[in-house]
């Protein structure tokens, strides 16, 4: 299984990007793809996952709720990650995980694949 993210840049405050997580390999049915995030000397952290199955249900970290949106297109296995109102906070390499089950996790080590992460600069 690979997984290919992209769409980051460099961006002004306020500004919006769409990232995308596209998959190969394998038809991902009962995953669950996470958008993470990680800043120069932090930890990866969670920014939001979304399930592949029918219910779609997505969960967000409380830092992007209401800004970020965390959509699929099953019929090109992509996961997107539509990121508005931009803060310089923001800035970070981000990261999509691909984990083999229906539970939802905001825990980096329980996803089994990851792609290469894209950057995300945010200036004030």
């Amino acid at each position: 299984v690979q997984l290919q993210a992209s769409g980051g840049g460099l961006v002004q405050a306020g500004g919006s990007l769409r990232l995308s997580c596209t998959a190969s390999g394998r038809t991902f049915s009962n995953y669950i793809v996470g958008w993470f995030r990680q800043a120069p000397e932090k930890e990866r952290e969670f920014v939001a996952s979304i399930t592949l199955s029918a219910s779609r249900i997505t969960s967000y970290a409380d830092s992007v709720k209401g800004r970020f949106t965390i959509s699929r297109d099953r019929a090109k296995n992509t996961v997107y990650l539509e990121m508005n109102s931009l803060k310089p906070e923001d800035t970070a390499v981000y990261y999509c995980g691909a984990r083999e089950s229906v539970i939802a996790s905001t825990t980096p080590a329980t996803y089994n694949y990851w792609g290469q992460g894209t950057l995300v600069t945010v200036s004030s």
